[in-house]
């Protein structure tokens, strides 16, 4: 009921101030009514009967009756209208693979609770505004993977985000291996602009496929990369190592990133290099990024109306129309 209502406007809204004057019409259609009628003086009350007729309930309804038919015509005087929108999109949108570091560095706790949830909370942040892209998922510890395709469906992306974890792959970082995933995946899209933001926190130690390889196959189908190092300077309270039953150890090692590589990485596809030590710088690069890869879209949007007021007509008219018959026909009985 209320879905259907928010698509109903008021072509003549002002016409609604008229409904203040309903109380005065009621009192003044009581007052009219109440004095047609005919009276007998007795000296006490006491000898009438007390119970009530469907005939009194009815008199006394009358004049609310007459104001509710009064009130449709108004309503129906302001114009209701049924909105039939229709919005069409022209443009190019953008493909953009988030390809993320999976590594068990990514559990380092110098972010909270660590880097990797850290990191996916400001990407759905990111994932919520890009409403008219198409976004995937890449990842990558030892190896690399395809979370989810591109797709504009963001509440898939956001709960196949939420689902990424570290310790399922082989550990180690291949960075090279990230990235060639997400330009497998782009590199047959349609869209003009295609972009990867990818987001690592270690340097590259594995994979078959090196970073500089990967940089080139992308500047091949014209992909650029953003690139994001994660991580505080200094040490930071990391995995070190696993126990027999699988959890991790921690203990504080250093933080070391590949800056000079990423940068080189970004660099040659366009893009660009941050570094992040905080959450909120995290989501200070994000919004940037954001901004530097808008979407050009030509929007328009066409609106037609059906109108509404008849239904409300015929019954305010049908309302009005039954208040005077069963007045004609109750007054024949109390006078």
């Amino acid at each position: 009921m209320m879905s259907w209502l928010q698509h109903i406007e008021l072509k003549d809204p002002i016409w609604l101030w008229a409904l203040l004057l309903a109380p005065l019409i009621l009192y003044y259609t009581r007052k009219k009514l109440f004095s047609s009628l005919s009276y007998l003086s007795i000296p006490t009350v006491e000898i009438l009967p007390k119970a009530r007729t469907w005939k009194s309930v009815l008199f006394s309804f009358l004049p609310f009756l007459s104001v509710l038919g009064w009130s449709l015509l108004v309503i129906a005087m302001a114009r209701p209208q049924r909105v039939l929108s229709e919005e069409i999109i022209k443009g190019d949108g953008i493909s953009i693979f988030l390809t993320i570091d999976l590594s068990s560095s990514m559990l380092s706790q110098d972010f909270n609770p660590n880097r990797l949830e850290a990191s996916k909370l400001v990407a759905i942040d990111f994932v919520q505004k890009r409403k008219y892209d198409k976004i995937g998922i890449a990842a990558f510890s030892g190896e690399g993977f395809t979370q989810c395709p591109l797709t504009s469906d963001k509440d898939i992306l956001i709960k196949l985000l939420e689902e990424l974890k570290c310790g399922n792959l082989e550990d180690g970082t291949a960075i090279g291996m990230g990235i060639s995933v997400a330009i497998n995946r782009l590199r047959q899209d349609s869209a003009k602009s295609k972009v990867i933001i990818l987001l690592t926190d270690g340097v590259n130690n594995a994979g078959d496929i090196s970073p500089q390889i990967a940089a080139e196959m992308a500047i091949t189908y014209n992909i650029k990369i953003y690139s994001i190092g994660v991580g505080t300077n200094g040490e930071a309270y990391s995995p070190i190592g696993r126990n027999p039953d699988g959890k991790f150890v921690f203990g504080m090692v250093p933080v070391n990133i590949d800056e000079g590589l990423l940068r080189d990485i970004s660099t040659r596809t366009g893009g660009k290099y941050y570094r992040a030590t905080t959450l909120e710088q995290l989501k200070v690069i994000y919004n940037e990024i954001d901004q530097l890869e808008k979407t050009k879209l030509d929007i328009k949007v066409f609106k037609r109306y059906s109108e509404m007021f008849r239904p409300f007509v015929l019954l305010g008219l049908l309302m009005l129309a039954l208040s005077y018959i069963f007045r004609m026909y109750l007054l024949q009985f109390k006078n």
